[in-house]
């Protein structure tokens, strides 16, 4: 947290010169709280949440899909500061070169993604307060230039929890809303899981 909090609460450390990071790529098997922890770290810093499923942003007309990613970038812009979310990154992000779209439309969308990611860390205003969280299953898919300093360059694998008493607070995070029957033990239904 300490890596968005810092620009926020410090802004005279970033005026000198020394660079920001831009984001952190959350990976790990689907279902273990990539986007909830995005959400988490939004809410902490006290910072407007933008969430884009990578798939949203391609459009089948040229150059639109190009336009969409630069206009999500504007619109984190104008609610900073903000954390922009990028959930399943693999599939906006892919490796450049492999010719599996007709016309190279992913290789152009990645190149203006880091173009966007760029802009954020190479700014005199403390990356305009804009921080990138992406989330992805298959890290090993991404463009690496994604995954270079300045960009997405911290990793954190998000496993699945196996100890029962962290498992029976997750359950009891998620459960917190909803009205259970008196007779629901969530520590039962913890010990029953895998």
């Amino acid at each position: 947290m300490d890596v968005v909090q810092l620009p926020l609460k410090h802004p005279e450390l970033f005026s000198s010169g020394v660079r920001q990071r831009s984001g952190i790529l959350l990976y790990g098997p689907p279902g273990t709280g990539k986007t909830l922890l995005a959400k988490a770290i939004a809410t902490e810093c006290n910072m407007n949440f933008l969430s884009v499923k990578g798939p949203e942003l391609l459009n089948m007309y040229i150059g639109e899909s190009e336009k969409n990613v630069r206009q999500v970038f504007a619109k984190a812009r104008s609610c900073r500061p903000c954390i922009l979310f990028f959930d399943e990154l693999d599939s906006l992000a892919p490796m450049r070169g492999r010719g599996s779209d007709s016309g190279g439309v992913m290789d152009r969308v990645v190149s203006q993604l880091l173009t966007e990611i760029d802009g954020l860390s190479g700014s005199s205003s403390g990356g305009d307060h804009v921080f990138v969280i992406g989330a992805t299953n298959r890290p090993d898919l991404i463009e690496s230039g994604l995954l270079r300093p300045g960009r997405f360059d911290r990793l954190l694998y998000l496993g699945i929890c196996t100890e029962k008493p962290a498992q029976l607070k997750v359950v009891q995070a998620l459960t917190r809303k909803f009205a259970l029957a008196d007779d629901v033990n969530l520590g039962d239904v913890v010990e029953q899981s895998r």
